[in-house]
C-alpha cells in the first residue's frame, strides 16, 4: 500500500507539473526563481535523465518498461517500508518519464519527456523533473538500504525471515512430541514385560514361598 500510494503521488505531481510548465513556460525566456540557484526552463529530452544519452529514445523507452514491471513482481516480495518507500519512488518517476515516451511528441515509444528544473545555471547543471528527482532518489535509497543490509522482505543479512523461523518452531514441536510418546510406549513395553514373565522361584507378593505358612517358616515337630 505505501509503494502504491507514493508511485501514484509522484506520477500525479510529475503529470501535473509538466503539464502546467508545458502550456505556461514553454517557448518563452526562462522564470528566475532564486537569483543564480533556481529556475525554470521547459527542454524536450530524448535521452534519459539529466539529458544522459540523447538520441537513444527507443532504448530507454524498453529499459523503463522493463524497471515497472520489475519493480511490480518485486513487490509482491515486499515487507519492508523502507524498501517500499524506495521502490515507490522509482516506480512513480519511471512511469512518469515512460508516459511521455509513449504519448508525446514526436512519435509514440519516442517521444520526449519533458524537463522544466534548472538548478545553479552557472554550473550548466542538466534540467530534469519531478520523475527524475524520484528517480535519483529512490536509487540513493536503493544502494543505502543495501549497504546496511535490509533486504526486501523485512529482514537484514544474515537473518532468517520471521516465516521460517515460526515454521521451524511448529516442526520442532510436533518431533519433540513423537520423540516423547515413542519414549512412553517403550516404558510401557518394558513394565509390561516386566509383569508378565518371572524368573524362576520368584512368586507373587500375595502368594506364600514353598516351605512357609502365612508367610512364616514352618516349625518342626520335634528334634529328634
Amino acid at each position: 500500500m505505501a509503494l502504491a500510494v507514493l508511485a501514484a503521488v509522484v506520477y500525479a505531481l510529475d503529470l501535473v507539473s509538466k503539464t502546467i510548465v508545458v502550456s505556461t513556460l514553454e517557448g518563452r525566456e526562462p522564470v528566475t526563481v532564486i537569483g543564480d540557484v533556481l529556475r525554470l526552463r521547459v527542454i524536450r529530452n530524448s535521452g534519459a535523465a539529466f539529458s544522459i544519452g540523447t538520441g537513444m529514445t527507443i532504448v530507454f523507452t524498453v529499459i523503463a518498461v522493463g524497471v515497472v514491471i520489475a519493480i511490480l513482481r518485486t513487490a509482491r516480495q515486499l515487507r519492508s517500508l523502507p524498501w517500499a518507500v524506495t521502490l515507490g519512488l522509482l516506480l512513480g518517476g519511471a512511469l512518469g518519464n515512460l508516459t511521455d515516451r509513449l504519448f508525446r511528441a514526436p512519435a509514440p515509444f519516442q517521444g520526449h519527456v519533458v524537463d522544466w528544473i534548472e538548478v545553479f545555471p552557472v554550473t550548466r547543471f542538466p534540467v530534469f523533473n519531478v520523475a527524475d528527482s524520484a528517480i535519483v532518489c529512490g536509487g540513493i535509497l536503493a544502494v543505502l538500504l543495501a549497504w546496511r543490509g535490509y533486504q526486501i522482505d523485512g529482514t537484514r543479512a544474515g537473518e532468517e525471515p520471521a516465516a521460517e523461523a515460526s515454521g521451524a518452531v511448529q516442526e520442532s514441536r510436533p518431533a519433540q512430541a513423537s520423540e516423547t510418546a515413542h519414549e512412553s510406549q517403550a516404558a510401557q513395553a518394558v513394565r509390561h514385560s516386566g509383569d508378565g514373565e518371572r524368573a524362576p522361584g520368584e512368586t507373587d507378593d500375595h502368594e506364600p514361598a514353598p516351605g512357609t505358612v502365612g508367610g512364616r517358616e514352618r516349625e518342626g515337630r520335634s528334634h529328634g
